[in-house]
């Protein structure tokens, strides 16, 4: 009986070393902004920002399409990633249709890529 339970014990240590260490980190970067914080900052740095402009009060107002070229941009990037790492961690399993389907889908991502880059979402000027 004593035996089972260090095993139960020894098993969920680390489980318990994670929750200790992930609580020490949330406190320290709850206390942080406290400590380390500007005390006197400038009207500009306290002011709204979004989008690459200042705020305004038209919610109709026209975006540049760039801000909708980026967005796309970063899907594609963030989407890529999220498939690939699964892909290679099970690339042995999958076999040769899972290799010539994440082919496809890095072609479908690739075309994206290359109409972002001709729409110009890729210049920062």
């Amino acid at each position: 009986m004593g035996c089972r339970m260090t095993d139960l014990l020894s098993d969920y240590l680390p489980i318990v070393i994670f929750l200790g260490l992930s609580g020490l980190i949330s406190l320290a970067l709850l206390v942080a902004p406290f400590v380390l914080a500007v005390k006197n900052p400038d009207p500009e740095k306290v002011s709204a920002y979004e989008c690459g402009f200042d705020a305004f009060d038209d919610a109709r107002m026209k975006f540049d399409v760039r801000f909708y070229l980026v967005s796309i941009l970063f899907i594609i990037f963030d989407l890529e990633i999220a498939f690939l790492f699964p892909w290679a961690v099970a690339f042995r399993e999958v076999g040769w249709f899972g290799f010539w389907s994440m082919m496809i889908f890095l072609g479908v991502l690739t075309v994206g890529f290359i109409y972002e880059w001709r729409k110009g979402a890729l210049e920062w000027d």
